[in-house]
């Protein structure tokens, strides 16, 4: 008898469970996140009426796996310019609810008498709200265009990064044992330090990769790629002392930045489906029925405290963060919810064994009460506003209104705000750059060349290796924000004088102190001081080539930065130009595209001249050459080989077109075996051509040849002129035709 892998009997038991399971919750119309929870609950051990799991570690594993790719899904769905873009507001609203629900969440755990560790990771379960759930509701009830709703999505992008420091500072915490310590903040500079240092790579290279390799990515490869850049990064992180969910989550919101961005969502997601089920099942796994009943109180408890606390905490920051107090409503019960986040928290919890086992089944029963009243906290929003109003004081009404208005003011930024925020952007950024070059020389760089070089050569090629690296950098560092407009008004002013020279001074001194850190690396600190005056001079008389370096690297990463962007931009032109002319379209028509090529006899031609309107009826409504796009084109428009024109008309008219776009075949045929040759011949007395010019000859006309050149004694006439007088004794040299 052949023996089968427990491994396999139970992947095989958790996705039976799953499959049936979600077929009853989809035809219920609940979340099927819940059902994977249920489904745990049947095949734990800790449920015996059923078949139950054998190797309950393995499955962990395959959980883990199912929160890297949950995280690395949430990161396409991410990107770091939604965060940017999402405004102060959602940032505010967000920020109130974390902290508010955290400090709630520890209160209410103290209240129970649970223990410290226990109480501080109550507060952080219930500071993040699930994306899943809420999403998935706004969706079902057609509520995506409210205003409240838009300001919701950008709380939760917002919460995504949020989270992601928690789970870092939990597991800081953890070791610490204190809420304030210094471990604790060098872990928040380590985590920003590393966050800035991946994106500014990762945008550099990864987008200019896909696109070098684009032309041999198929759908199988770009999944491989991708995956393989999630858990390289995922490696990362982990030696970098952060969490496996980290580096998954920013390797998403990477390539969220590039054009492949939707495909690679689209190609990861039956991935993440099928992980992130097994990984809901194995929370399910860990629920103890009994102890969930003897938690009820607390667990009804933190419901409500969850519930109420995120309705205020949202609503409250939401309104002083200059929305009306309707929208604050609106969004404070759209976010009073806990889910798949808070699973994963507690998941790290339970890792770690920090954490009682009576936490886990507690938030999985919260979240899963607090999910089926989501809809209904949504719908019952708007009432309660309704109500709310009306037994308000008018006084007390006219206040809030006028605090909602004033709050939204718009401010004006000065020049010298600009350059101080210019300053601190590059001094940060390209701080994290050298550093990151340096600590790179130092561990790796370093041992390399010793392997090949003796002690005496090994540091100096080292370190020249390395300033050469930082050369660019060190440029930014010192010029980059003095070449703005901005910069240049402030500058002309006396009274920044001063402040501007002691900016220049700051810069400059950290310019010098890594130069100097980095040779005190290799030789002596009185070496180090001397190479780095030379250093400085060096980079004084090299400065044009320096600056030409480092615009090239600039150029290539805000190009990375901006291309998605920019694709959508052209897609969005298209789509708008196909509907405002669809719109024109008569009855019968469509829109199709018509590619035309180098032999096509329209080439050269201006519409006006080609009157396809006129004649057959069509309407012209783009046209795309290369990454330019000329909308609703005019009369004096061009068709250029390559163009692709966007046309309506009706299927008749589309085969009149093509016979017009389709090139010659009996010309193309007969132009198969033509071939041009030099060949020369000599003006002798008889000759019809004596005494006529070029073109009185007819030599273009009627032997299809060009006269190139004339030999007159001894003298050569280059592409003579077609009034140029044909002598006897001349040598013409002319291209002909040959078939």
């Amino acid at each position: 008898m052949n023996h089968l892998p427990p491994l396999i009997t139970d992947l095989a038991l958790i996705l039976g469970a799953a499959a049936a399971i979600t077929l009853l919750f989809r035809k219920l119309k609940q979340p099927l996140v819940l059902g994977y929870i249920i489904a745990g609950i049947l095949v734990s051990p800790n449920f015996t009426l059923f078949p139950t799991i054998l190797e309950v570690h393995n499955v962990q594993v395959w959980a883990e796996i199912g929160v890297i790719f949950l995280l690395f899904s949430l990161g396409l769905e991410f990107s770091f310019k939604k965060l940017v873009h999402v405004g102060g507001s959602s940032s505010v609203a967000a920020t109130a609810e974390a902290v508010g629900m955290s400090v709630i969440g520890y209160a209410t755990g103290q209240l129970l008498g649970w223990s410290f560790m226990d109480s501080i990771f109550l507060g952080a379960l219930l500071a993040i709200s699930s994306t899943t759930i809420i999403i998935k509701a706004i969706d079902e009830l057609n509520l995506k265009k409210k205003k409240f709703a838009t300001l919701v999505f950008g709380i939760l992008i917002v919460e995504d990064i949020i989270a992601i420091a928690i789970l870092v500072l939990l597991s800081t915490f953890t070791t610490t044992k204190q809420v304030v310590s210094i471990d604790t903040f060098i872990s928040i500079l380590k985590l920003a330090f590393f966050l800035i240092l991946w994106f500014i790579t990762g945008i550099f290279f990864i987008p200019s990769l896909l696109k070098k390799a684009s032309n041999i990515l198929n759908d199988e490869i770009l999944l491989i790629v991708s995956i393989a850049m999630c858990l390289l990064m995922v490696f990362l992180t982990t030696q970098a002392g952060f969490s496996p969910a980290l580096g998954a989550f920013v390797m998403g919101s990477l390539l969220a930045e590039t054009t492949k961005a939707e495909t690679i969502e689209h190609l990861v997601r039956p991935v993440k489906d099928l992980f992130g089920a097994i990984f809901f099942v194995s929370v399910g796994m860990l629920i103890n029925l009994g102890m969930m009943a003897e938690y009820i109180g607390p667990i009804l408890l933190i419901t409500g405290v969850c519930i109420l606390g995120k309705i205020l905490t949202t609503g409250f920051g939401a309104f002083i963060s200059g929305n009306t107090l309707k929208v604050s409503i609106q969004t404070g019960m759209s976010l009073a919810q806990i889910g798949e986040f808070s699973f994963i928290i507690a998941a790290l919890g339970n890792s770690l064994k920090v954490t009682s086992e009576f936490l886990y089944p507690t938030i999985v029963a919260v979240s899963g009460i607090t999910t089926f009243t989501t809809p209904y906290l949504i719908r019952a929003s708007t009432p309660l506003f309704n109500w709310i109003e009306k037994n308000l004081p008018e006084r007390l009404k006219t206040s809030l209104a006028k605090y909602s208005s004033e709050a939204v003011t718009l401010t004006s930024v000065s020049d010298w705000q600009k350059v101080i925020k210019e300053f601190l952007i590059n001094l940060i950024l390209f701080s994290v750059i050298i550093i990151a070059i340096i600590y790179l020389s130092a561990y790796y760089v370093l041992p390399w060349v010793g392997i090949y070089l003796d002690d005496s050569f090994g540091p100096v090629a080292a370190s020249a290796l390395t300033l050469l690296l930082m050369a660019p950098f060190l440029w930014g560092l010192t010029v980059r924000n003095e070449q703005t407009d901005s910069f240049a008004r402030i500058f002309a002013q006396q009274k920044y004088k001063g402040p501007i020279w002691l900016m220049r001074g700051i810069k400059l001194s950290l310019a010098l102190f890594f130069i100097i850190f980095l040779l005190s690396r290799f030789f002596s600190f009185a070496i180090a001081l001397y190479a780095a005056v030379l250093m400085a001079t060096l980079f004084s008389i090299l400065r044009k080539k320096i600056q030409t370096l480092y615009d090239a690297l600039e150029k290539r990463f805000i190009s990375n930065l901006n291309d998605k962007e920019l694709q959508e931009e052209l897609k969005a032109m298209e789509l708008q130009a196909g509907k405002r002319n669809a719109a024109l379209a008569p009855w019968d028509a469509h829109l199709t595209t018509f590619d035309i090529l180098p032999e096509s006899a329209v080439i050269g031609k201006t519409l006006g001249e080609l009157r396809w309107r006129e004649q057959i009826g069509i309407n012209i409504a783009m046209i795309k050459r290369g990454r330019l796009t000329i909308t609703i084109p005019k009369k004096d428009d061009c068709i250029f080989p390559g163009d692709k024109l966007y046309i309506i008309c009706t299927d008749v008219q589309e085969k009149k077109m093509n016979a017009i776009l389709r090139p010659d075949k009996k010309l193309l045929e007969s132009q198969k075996d033509i071939q041009v040759e030099l060949e020369k011949f000599t003006i002798m007395h008889d000759s019809p051509f004596v005494n006529k010019t070029i073109s009185e000859s007819g030599i273009r006309k009627n032997a299809t040849a060009l006269v190139v050149g004339i030999e007159r004694n001894g003298k050569r006439i280059l592409n003579p002129e077609s009034t140029t007088v044909l002598e006897v004794g001349d040598l013409v040299w002319i291209v002909e035709e040959k078939s």
